[in-house]
């Protein structure tokens, strides 16, 4: 697990948790013209793994998704840095009761990939997902040639559960994924 800090002063108030070069935060509207132009300079880093929202209405539907349903959109941010937007991390279709679970959708921007930002800050959104959220388990549906996400969910023990051909429709395509998983208590074995 990463060493972090919860947020203790009046200007780490809007995140999450912290860790020690980044923080999580939710995403608001007012990061939208920020947002948008990462993932337009981000195209060929996503391309084909994901399809984003590149203009303002496409990040205001973004946004209605996720204020709408079942879902928490975080801000992996550089506090050191302004607090820069270094990459994404969704947690998508929260279901409680008997199942507490989430899918996961995640990206780095072009602007900082490479540099371990997306890496810390999926670890402090582990964190928070399996304690104050409570949930129980998290799947990360991967396109299986994006060997950088898979190495990114091993590194933060994902086990391979399953394959699912024609999953998603990214890019023009249904793409077949991987289904990784990880549990609260294989994320708290050491």
């Amino acid at each position: 697990m990463l060493d972090r800090h919860e947020a203790s002063d009046a200007d780490d108030s809007r995140y999450l948790a912290r860790g020690p070069r980044v923080a999580i935060r939710a995403v608001t509207r007012e990061d939208g013209a920020e947002f948008t132009r990462l993932v337009r300079a981000s195209a060929e880093l996503h391309h084909p793994w994901l399809s984003m929202a590149t203009t303002d209405a496409g990040f205001a539907t973004y946004l209605d998704r996720l204020e709408s349903g079942p879902h928490l959109g975080l801000l992996v941010c550089l506090p050191e840095a302004g607090d820069g937007i270094a990459g994404f991390v969704n947690l998508n279709n929260i279901v409680r009761g008997g199942f507490q679970s989430a899918a996961l959708g995640y990206g780095a921007f072009a602007s900082t990939a490479g540099r371990g930002y997306l890496r810390e800050g999926l670890g402090l959104v582990l964190d928070y997902a399996f304690g104050p959220l409570g949930l129980h388990r998290l799947e990360a549906n991967i396109q299986p040639g994006n060997a950088p996400s898979i190495a990114l969910v091993k590194r933060h023990g994902f086990r391979l559960e399953g394959f699912s051909p024609d999953f998603l429709f990214i890019d023009g395509a249904w793409r077949d994924h991987e289904r990784w998983a990880v549990t609260a208590e294989m994320r708290a074995r050491p």
